[in-house]
Parts: C-alpha cells; structure tokens; sequence
C-alpha cells in the first residue's frame, strides 16, 4: 500500500523569494524559532534583502528584543524606504522603547506615504496621546474614522481619549459605536462598563458586563469586573485568567506606559531592599514574584547570588527575558510557586504592584514565612485603601484592582509569622492626572536562636 509523502525541500534549495514565502507562512502561524533560523539563511545568502531583514526585526520585537528589532527594520527601510509599512513597524517599537520623538517621525514618514490608510491614523493618534497632545490625538483618531467608518478599533481609543479628558458622555457615545461595529469587541466592553461606573450610572455597567457574560460565561474578565461593579461574588484574588488576558495585552507597551504615568514601584522596591539588605553584595537567594518585564530584575541584580523571577503572563516573561538578569524564570501564580519553592530557600521576596490583584493577603504570606530563611526579607506593595471596610479589609475597585486597609495588611503579616512589620505611606503613580496612594510594605521571617544569639553578641560587642 503505498502512502503519499508531501516532499518539502530545505531552505538551501529553494529560490530566495520561495524561502521568504515559506518563512512569512511560518511566521504567521506561529514558529517564532523556524521562522528566525529562515530569516537568517535567506540574508546569509542575499545580506541585503529587506523583507527578510524587515520581518526579522519584526519577529526580535516579538520576543522583545526591541534594540536588535530596531537596528534590523532600520536596515530594511534602508534598503527600501518606500514601504509605509515598515516606518509604521519601527515607530511601533520606538513608541513602546520611549524615544517618543523618533517613533512621531516614523509614523508622520508612513502617513506621508500612504495617506488614507486609516490604521497610520490610528497609530498617529496614540502617538500624539503618548505626547501629551490631545487635540491632535483626537484629530487623527477621527481621520482614522473618517477614512474607515467601521475602524471599531479607532471608536475605542477615541473613547479612552475623551474619557481621560472628563468628555465621559462623548466617551460612551465613542465605545457603543465601536461595540455596534463589533459586538464582542472585548476592550470596548470594558471601557464601556467602566465609564457607566465612573458616571455612577452602576445599573447600565452592571448590564454591560451581564450581557457579555452571557455570551461569554466561561470569560474571567466581565466576570471580575461585574464583581468590581456590584461588590457582589468578589473573589478572593482576581482570577489567573483575567490577571493573563490583562498583562498580555499589555506586555508590548508595558514599560512605556508606566514611564508616562510617572510609575514608582521598582524604585521603592529598591529603597527598601537597601534598607533591609545594607550593600549589595550578590549573596542572597532572591525571588521576584509577579516580575512582569522584568523592571525590578536590574535593581535587584546587584544583591543576588540567584535571582528567580515568576509571573502568570507568557508575554511578560518574553519581555523580562532579554534583560538578561534572571536566573531563572518561570510562568505560575505567584502563590502557588512560593508554596512549591523548597523550604527557607530564599532570602528576600519581592512584589512590586503584583498584591494589588490580591483582595485576600493570608494565604500568600503564609507562602512568603514557607519560603523566607530566617530573617529573610518580604516586600511588596499594595494599593491603600484609607477606609477600613467592615470584613473583608480590601475592596476590589472597578478599575479592576484591590485596595487594602493597612490593618488588614499588617494583620495578614503577622498572622504568618512575619515581624517586625512596617508599612509606609507612598505615591504609586499617577493615572488620569491623580496619584495613587499605596502601601510599602516590609517583613521579615523569624530569626533563629543562632541568629538571635549572634545579633546580641554584635550589639554586645559594639556597646563594649
């Protein structure tokens, strides 16, 4: 019985255009490390092709190499200048790298070239909105429209716009057109129910995030923020789905947006790391949970022997791995891989903005004092809540996130055997014009006999 084999030839036999083809086709569906080793046999054999240079660079700022993607789509364009699509690309990876003034110049080059392409426009305005210029973000936001009046995309960043700028029934209006456009656009629907809430208008968000739960009942996200609207169902800790869908649409813009909303975290991470930890010395065991890109990684380097870093997002740990600080870095819930870490097997743990899709704090302090030598270090931050709510002692905020009581975090704390325990009051960031008020939190695992015994001779010693 004979069987029909499908012959496919290697790359080294095949014509430079039919090797691209198979490297795009591969690259589309996915084969990021098949699509790379392509790439690179085609520019070994042609150096100066653009497409190959191009698409390469493209699939670098996949894996978040963004200086190597910007160097090869620079050497593309190059090449080749005449392709819009291609300074599209590179303000993209400009625009999420900061260099915010070189991304407007690519993006006005690619509207230059092909000025009714609605998605430029588009692109244009959020370059603008990074620019704190909101009249012209508006303006190309509406171009976009008005080039493409079914551009849903173009309704939902129009509506974040006005909604920033206090236009909030302008805003509506931009999110429901986009939803009449694509109904299960997902981002509107947020942005809808979000925006209902803010104006107090609770019913018609609560309506909004039934109707998609409907649709969609084994979605975690108008899930949790239905929960967040009503305060009723609010779950102990937000839902490892809703907590991946949200920082993998976010992973590619992540480290730019906090730089724009004045994002302090990292730093106060860092402040009280020098605090608990003196100079840094590269001895300790350290653990970066919920490490996201990787922001901490750097700072947290210099006092690391080994330095693990954990976060439930694929995307997030993509960017935090070409920082090239991490030991180690593994995709979990926080909680769960702080309970399967060998015992006293790290010396500081650190979480920077990660608590905040925590409502109940217990359960991962008691994986912190499983962890932690004795003596060692757990410090994260939180959102406060200056009111002390009855219960629970968090409250889970339609934004999405929970905010803590300080009793509440001081009692978690100590409940697991961390002392002693401070908590200072800082500035998070800043999000729509007003700061964000947290908690910086630091404990410490019990010292054992030994190292009490030893910390007495010292003080003995220096009172001598």
């Amino acid at each position: 019985m004979k069987r029909n084999r499908r012959v496919i030839r290697a790359p080294a036999e095949l014509g430079v255009l039919e090797a691209l083809q198979l490297a795009v086709t591969v690259h589309r569906r996915g084969g990021l490390d098949d699509a790379q080793k392509l790439y690179e046999r085609i520019l070994k054999a042609a150096p100066g092709n653009a497409d190959a240079l191009h698409f390469l660079g493209v699939l670098q700022h996949q894996r978040g190499r963004s200086e190597r993607a910007l160097e090869l789509i620079r050497r593309s364009i190059g090449a080749n200048a005449t392709v819009p699509d291609w300074h599209n690309n590179a303000g993209n990876v400009l625009l999420e790298m900061g260099r915010v003034d070189e991304a407007a110049q690519a993006y006005e080059e690619a509207a230059r070239l092909a000025p009714d392409r609605a998605d430029i426009h588009n692109n244009l305005g959020a370059l603008r909105r990074h620019q704190q210029r909101p009249a012209e973000a508006e303006a190309a936001y509406r171009r976009a429209i008005e080039l493409d009046p079914k551009y849903a995309d173009a309704y939902t960043n129009l509506g974040s716009l006005l909604d920033a700028l206090g236009r909030k029934n302008e805003a509506l209006a931009a999110y429901c057109e986009a939803l009449v456009l694509r109904p299960r656009h997902s981002q509107a629907r947020k942005l809808l129910g979000v925006a209902y809430y803010t104006l107090g208008r609770l019913d018609e968000a609560a309506q909004v995030y039934r109707e998609w739960m409907a649709e969609e009942p084994d979605n975690p996200v108008p899930r949790h923020y239905l929960a967040a609207c009503t305060g009723e169902n609010v779950p102990r800790r937000a839902d490892d789905g809703y907590v991946e869908n949200v920082f993998d649409r976010f992973a590619d813009s992540f480290d730019a947006k906090l730089a724009k909303l004045h994002y302090r975290a990292p730093e106060l991470i860092a402040q009280a790391v020098a605090g608990l930890c003196g100079e840094p010395r590269r001895a300790l065991e350290v653990l970066d949970a919920g490490c996201g890109t990787g922001l901490c990684g750097p700072l947290l380097a210099p006092y690391a022997r080994r330095l693990d870093g954990v976060d439930l997002s694929a995307q997030m740990l993509a960017k935090a791995e070409p920082r090239q600080v991490y030991d180690r870095l593994a995709r979990a819930e926080l909680t769960a891989f702080i309970e399967a870490a060998p015992a006293q097997g790290y010396d500081l743990i650190v979480s920077a903005d990660t608590l905040c899709y925590f409502g109940e704090l217990h359960g991962v302090a008691r994986a912190a004092t499983h962890a932690l030598r004795p003596g060692g270090g757990f410090i994260f931050t939180v959102e406060a809540l200056d009111a002390d709510p009855p219960g629970a002692g968090y409250h889970l905020n339609p934004h999405g996130r929970y905010s803590h009581a300080q009793a509440y975090v001081r009692e978690a704390l100590e409940a697991a055997g961390l002392a002693p325990v401070t908590l200072q009051r800082v500035h998070l960031r800043t999000e729509g014009g007003k700061p964000v008020e947290g908690w910086l939190a630091t404990a410490q695992a019990a010292a054992s006999p030994a190292t009490d015994a030893a910390a007495r001779e010292d003080a003995a010693a220096q009172g001598a």
